[in-house]
Order: C-alpha cells, then sequence, then structure tokens
C-alpha cells in the first residue's frame, strides 16, 4: 500500500454539482434498502408502536446531530474524501489511514453489497419469484454483482451521467415513497383504524434492545454524511455544502416517520416482525398483486439509485488518500476524458461484488454501521479540535455547540458499548475492531515509514 509522497500539484476534479444535484446525492445515497428491509427487523426488537417510532425519531435526531455538525465541517473543508479530511486535519496521518483503511476492507464493500441485494431481492419478486428460498436465494447474489459491475460503469463514464442517475431516480424514488405513505393512509387507515394500540405493550422495551434498533435504524439513515465526500466536485461548496446536507436531511427524517406510520396504518407490528420485504407486503394488502409490481418497482429504483450514489461518493475516500500520500499513486488517477477517478471506482465496485457474493444482508448490515460508528466519532469529534485553529473560518456553525456534536459523539459511544455487551453481538463486533486494528501494522509496514 506504498505510495510516493504528494505532488505539489495534486489531482483535481472538477466542481459540477449544484444545490439540487447534491441534495439528490445525499438523499438518493440514503433512501435506499434500510426503509424497505429494515423496519421487519427493528419490530422484532422492539414489538410495540411507540417504542417502533421512538427509535425512528432517535435515529433521526442523531442524524440530524451529526448533519448539522457536518455542515460546519463539510463548509470549512470543502475537500474531496469528508470524513478523511477532518480526522487527518484534527487527529494526524495514523488515524485518517485507519479510516480509509475500514472504508477499503469493511464499509464501503458491505454497504455496496447490502443494498445491491436488497435491489436484487426486489427484482426476483417483481418477476414473481420469491428470493428467500433456492435457488432464487443464490440467484440475487448474481444479480446484485450485475448491478454493482452496472453502476460502476456509469460512474465511471463521468460525473454527470452518474449525477444524471442520481437525479432521477431520487426524484421517482421520493414519489414512489409518497405513494406508498398516501396509499397506506387512504386505503388502509379507514379499514384498520391504525396498529397503534396498546401503545406500548408489556415486553415490547429494553435499553439493551432499543440500542440493537438503533443500530438498524442508523442502517436506514446512513448517507447523510456521504455528500462531503464529494465535497471537492461540488459548486460554490461554501453555501451549497451545508445547505445541502441539513435539506436533505430533514426530507429524509420526515420522510422515515411517515413510512413507519404508513406501514402501521396497514400492518400490525407483529405481521411487520415477519415482512422482511415490508413495503411489498403493504401493497399486497392494499391492492394486490398490482401493488407489489408497483412497489417492487420503487424499491428497485431506489436500491438502483443509493448503489449509484455509494459508487458515486466512497471512490472519493480513497482518491483522497491516494493523492495525500495515504495509499496506491495510482488510486488518484484522473480519466483523461471522462475527467473521474476511474481507478477508485473499479477497485471499489470489485470490493462490493466480492462482498456481495459472499455474505447475507444482515451479515453486511452489521459490518458497515459497527465499523462506521468508530469513525463517526472522530470525524463529528474533530469538530473539537478543529474550532481551536485561529484560521478556522466556517460558512456556518454548528448551532447549539458543543450540545451537538457531544450528544452525537455519546449516543455512538453508548452503541458501541451495548452492542459489545449483548452476547450475540459481541464477537461480531469484535471481529470488527479487530480488523480496523491490524491496519495499525499495515500502516507502519507501508507509508508510515516516510512519516517516522
Amino acid at each position: 500500500m506504498a505510495s510516493s509522497p504528494p505532488s505539489s500539484a495534486p489531482a483535481e476534479l472538477p466542481r459540477q454539482l449544484g444545490l439540487w444535484s447534491a441534495i439528490a446525492v445525499l438523499v438518493g445515497t440514503t433512501i435506499g434498502s434500510g426503509i424497505f428491509r429494515s423496519p421487519a427487523g427493528i419490530a422484532d426488537k422492539l414489538p410495540g408502536p411507540l417504542p417502533l417510532m421512538a427509535v425512528w425519531a432517535v435515529g433521526g435526531l442523531f442524524a440530524l446531530c451529526g448533519a448539522l455538525t457536518l455542515a460546519e465541517l463539510a463548509g470549512a473543508m470543502p475537500r474531496t474524501g469528508g470524513y478523511f479530511v477532518y480526522i487527518r486535519e484534527a487527529w494526524g496521518r495514523l488515524p485518517a489511514f485507519l479510516y480509509g483503511w475500514a472504508e477499503f476492507t469493511l464499509i464501503r464493500a458491505a454497504a455496496l453489497g447490502g443494498i445491491s441485494l436488497t435491489f436484487a431481492q426486489y427484482f426476483l419478486r417483481a418477476l414473481g419469484f420469491d428470493p428467500s428460498i433456492a435457488p432464487y436465494d443464490a440467484y440475487a447474489h448474481y444479480v446484485a454483482a450485475a448491478a454493482l459491475a452496472l453502476m460502476a460503469t456509469i460512474n465511471v463514464v463521468g460525473l454527470k451521467w452518474g449525477s444524471l442517475v442520481q437525479n432521477v431516480t431520487t426524484v421517482a424514488k421520493y414519489g414512489g415513497l409518497v405513494i406508498i405513505i398516501l396509499l397506506a393512509f387512504a386505503l388502509g387507515l379507514p379499514k384498520t383504524g391504525g396498529n397503534f394500540t396498546p401503545a406500548a405493550p408489556a415486553g415490547s422495551f429494553s435499553v439493551s434492545a432499543f440500542g440493537l434498533a438503533l443500530v438498524s435504524v442508523l442502517w436506514a439513515f446512513d448517507g447523510w454524511g456521504d455528500l462531503a465526500k464529494v465535497s471537492g466536485e461540488v459548486a460554490d461548496p461554501r453555501r451549497t455544502l451545508p445547505r445541502a446536507i441539513v435539506l436533505g436531511t430533514l426530507a429524509i427524517i420526515a420522510i422515515y416517520l411517515l413510512a413507519n406510520l404508513a406501514y402501521l396504518s396497514v400492518l400490525t407490528v407483529d405481521e411487520m416482525r415477519r415482512a422482511p420485504l415490508v413495503a411489498a407486503d403493504v401493497a399486497q394488502r392494499l391492492i394486490g398483486p398490482v401493488g407489489v409490481t408497483l412497489v417492487s418497482l420503487t424499491v428497485l429504483i431506489s436500491t438502483f439509485g443509493s448503489v449509484n450514489g455509494s459508487l458515486l461518493t466512497g471512490p472519493r475516500i480513497f482518491f483522497a488518500m491516494a493523492d495525500d500520500g495515504l495509499f496506491f499513486r495510482q488510486v488518484a488517477a484522473v480519466h483523461p476524458t471522462f475527467k473521474t477517478p476511474y481507478v477508485a471506482i473499479i477497485m471499489t465496485g470489485i470490493l462490493g461484488v466480492t462482498f456481495v457474493l459472499l455474505r447475507s444482508f444482515e451479515q453486511l448490515a452489521d459490518i458497515f454501521v459497527t465499523a462506521s460508528l468508530v469513525f463517526y466519532v472522530l470525524s463529528i469529534g474533530a469538530i473539537f479540535k478543529l474550532r481551536r485553529r485561529p484560521d478556522w473560518n466556517p460558512p456556518v456553525r454548528t448551532p447549539l455547540y458543543p450540545l451537538v456534536p457531544a450528544l452525537f459523539c455519546l449516543a455512538v459511544l453508548f452503541l458501541l458499548g451495548n452492542a459489545l455487551m449483548d452476547s450475540a453481538q459481541r464477537i461480531p463486533t469484535l471481529g470488527v475492531f479487530g480488523v480496523i486494528l491490524l491496519g495499525v501494522p499495515v500502516y507502519y509496514l507501508t507509508v508510515g515509514r516516510r512519516s517516522a
């Protein structure tokens, strides 16, 4: 992983993303598989309407605290790489390398795998096949791999094509979710009266279960920070980035809360627990097989756009690392015709295909969230150190500082501690920590030797 020192003229990517394209990247990356897959697992951990809605509200507050802090960081340092830049500037090169190492070995591939697998399962469901039984459960992994390869190709061809796909799919998925919500309220609520009582039945809440459910909620909300990774390609970044991050996050919170209320308007909590493809089951109940097809198409568009968004943002981390001398120098190459970080995109696509062929959705989601939480603390917590700089001049400042970033970091530490205390999650969590720490000797055997 050794590379030459950074050049005096670092590689540049053109700034082409305006406000609405930037919001589309954030919303499109975030609204993917989570809102269509996570509700079943969350209802299983918190089998009551009030705890169920509460964990989504807390997850939204958590995401908003992170987004408000990120708006200040991204506005002050609008550079490609996002979290990598903030961690490097605040904590040094080794923690920044470990973030890139985790993205390379765990985070990005797990995210791409989980989202594309949801795409594939709904694709098979739309064709009339059950993706939970053989041989279609295996076919889903191959369909997911093909989708990843296609989206990687689109993003290599150019940012404009990738952002066009993002804009179109974001509008389609947002519209599709709104249609599902309106149908549920219009057709489901009058028949059922809503399945909101009893609000908190006995055994429906515990602190440990709430923490584990919150991890699943974070899978659905994750993406609010991805826009920062393409900061170097956002036009008028000091103005555009803070607005896009906050507006996009607020829109996601609203749609997720309404979606869960819509699900409860049609299905009981117990039915939600047994509905891994919950949106399709809601549509089946409301308007029959036609509804399943329409919802499946919405989810296909949603997850397709989310895979595209992840391939649009994630490779920029490896690009920034290589440009900084912390990765193979070739990864910072910009395509002479398409002006994209094509080596980073191809490498990310290959990793995603590998993961999706070897892991289940649940394994991919748990790997992604656990590894991400570690670096959420370092990246959002960077604000406490960076604000001490005399030249710190962000276009916006985090409201209620230092309460907002502190609340975010404390919540992350609680989730990590809760995962370690849970007997079922302890070994997988320690495994993720082990892979991250393995990056320390890798650093000192490679790029770290130059700065020793």
